[in-house]
């Protein structure tokens, strides 16, 4: 039957029909394209191109799908760890945007293919602003993927070198953390927070041990070039002990004596990590230093960390040239960002060394628990950034997996913590008997934690591992001075 035209209405002519056609089939071919590279090429004819593009891109996609199915097995350590591998980013750097100019040029045939040279002014116009649209948009996809491969190659490359032990010490993981200042007012760099989270290898459960920058008479074991020096511990005969011969002095010591260490490229570290072995009675599995500017900027790279404050705190000193300035103050879920977090985790002034150790191990704990997969994707090179400020760790990229693995494991466990400090341990005098009994004692009640699920593991007990905790402070409400341990009587972490 023929078809009609209502009356008063022109029918289109042929020619505006014809465009109308090749603007659609323009659209759809470029459609095609980003969804489907070489699904275009295969639909009018160009079949050789579009299966070598349809392939390499199913591959592509099979491959992913794949390594995001072994994650969720065992394996995942191993794919981590090869992924960090700096050559492996160094070679995704390079194919990213080759991939990219392949798409590029895929939706530019798609374009062509369409013939441009049927289609209306206004036609050509529409269909050439999307095509370079969708160009622009591939090509700033491929190069973004390819500046963050390029910025994880950097980062693991020069952060993570390697030389760490990954044999597990008696069914534990050591890491000593180290927190370093080497601001304008210091001489050298100093590592005045010193911690080592002792973890099970198996579920991840953590204990804290933190030692006093304070501390003298450090013990240096047999094999360190120091100990024919220091046969006794590190002490000096001065009359003034106050800032003399101190554990955190160890750093600068090795580092000015550094023809004792022939070869080793961080001796401040390497004497470090020797003495706080001997000290703890536990062996060194990695060690990572942390530069407190970095710290800052990893804070702020996060999005903060939330804290419940039990007392106010100081910013500035009264020795600086500002005096204190500022204060943070108590609060419930109180949102700290790098610059507050530093200065909570940091100051010294109206407090002691050791409610500061308990400070600093709080805003880790934070850390630990608040950092979450997605704020580590849409932040990445933020915190990438930040991580560059770390001054050294020897966690080799291989074992960067089993790290994480054992993280989110012991991320919903209660963490255990111990200072030694007063009235466990007098700084000038310390029992390193007693220590490493303590050590020993914390580390088999976090085991028998794990071998008995039901029973509740204490996050808070005194330092001594002899009585059950008590309550936080005194009738006048101001945390106690003999309880050093607890964290709840200075802050604990917010949820």
């Amino acid at each position: 039957m023929a078809t009609t035209a209502q009356p008063g209405v022109a029918l289109p002519s042929p020619l505006r029909r014809s465009q109308g056609v090749a603007l659609r089939r323009s659209l759809v071919l470029m459609g095609m394209t980003v969804v489907l590279p070489g699904s275009a090429q295969l639909a009018v004819g160009k079949r050789r191109l579009g299966r070598v593009a349809v392939r390499t891109w199913l591959a592509i996609v099979v491959a992913v799908l794949v390594l995001a199915l072994l994650l969720l097995t065992p394996a995942r350590a191993l794919l981590i760890g090869l992924y960090a591998n700096p050559v492996t980013l160094t070679v995704l750097q390079w194919v990213a945007p080759v991939l990219g100019a392949g798409w590029i040029l895929l939706l530019l045939d798609a374009w062509w293919l369409a013939n441009p040279r049927h289609l209306s002014t206004a036609g050509r116009w529409v269909s050439g602003i999307v095509a370079l649209a969708l160009a622009l948009t591939s090509g700033t996809i491929a190069w973004t993927a390819s500046s963050a491969f390029g910025t994880q190659a950097k980062l693991f490359g020069n952060v993570f070198g390697g030389g760490g032990t990954s044999q597990v010490q008696n069914g534990r993981i050591n890491v000593l953390l180290l927190g370093g200042d080497a601001g304008a007012d210091r001489t050298g760099l100093r590592p005045d927070s010193m911690t080592v989270a002792s973890i099970d290898a198996e579920t991840g459960r953590t204990v804290l041990f933190s030692l006093p920058r304070n501390m003298q008479h450090a013990p240096f074991p047999a094999d360190s070039p120091l100990h024919a020096k220091y046969p006794n511990g590190y002490f000096c005969h001065v009359k003034n002990l106050a800032d003399a011969c101190m554990l955190n002095g160890v750093y600068t010591l090795a580092v000015q004596n550094k023809k004792l260490f022939p070869g080793v490229k961080y001796p401040g570290v390497e004497a470090t990590r020797g003495v706080i072995e001997e000290t703890l009675g536990l062996k060194i599995n990695y060690w990572a230093m942390i530069d407190l500017k970095g710290f800052q900027q990893l804070i702020n790279a996060v999005g903060g960390i939330r804290l419940d404050i039990g007392k106010r705190v100081p910013i500035g000193s009264l020795h600086g040239p500002k005096g204190v300035y500022d204060w943070i103050e108590p609060g419930k879920n109180v949102k700290l960002d790098g610059f507050h977090a530093l200065w909570f985790a940091r100051s010294r002034e109206y407090s002691t060394d050791y409610e500061r150790m308990i400070r600093q191990k709080c805003v880790m704990n934070a850390m630990l628990r608040q950092l979450n997969p997605t704020t580590v994707l849409t932040k990445f090179q933020d915190i990438a950034a930040a991580g560059e400020q770390i001054v050294a760790t020897n966690v080799p990229t291989s074992e960067l997996g089993t790290l994480l693995d054992l993280a989110v494991k012991g991320k919903s466990l209660p963490m255990a913590s111990v200072s030694f400090t007063p009235p466990l341990v007098v700084p000038m005098d310390p029992d390193f008997a007693k220590i490493r009994s303590v050590v020993k004692d914390r580390i088999a009640e976090s085991e028998a934690a794990d071998a008995a699920p039901t029973a509740s593991a204490s996050t808070s007990a005194p330092a001594d591992g002899t009585a059950s905790p008590k309550p936080t402070g005194t009738k006048s409400g101001k945390p106690s001075k003999t309880n050093t341990d607890n964290l709840d009587s200075v802050c604990r972490v917010s949820g």
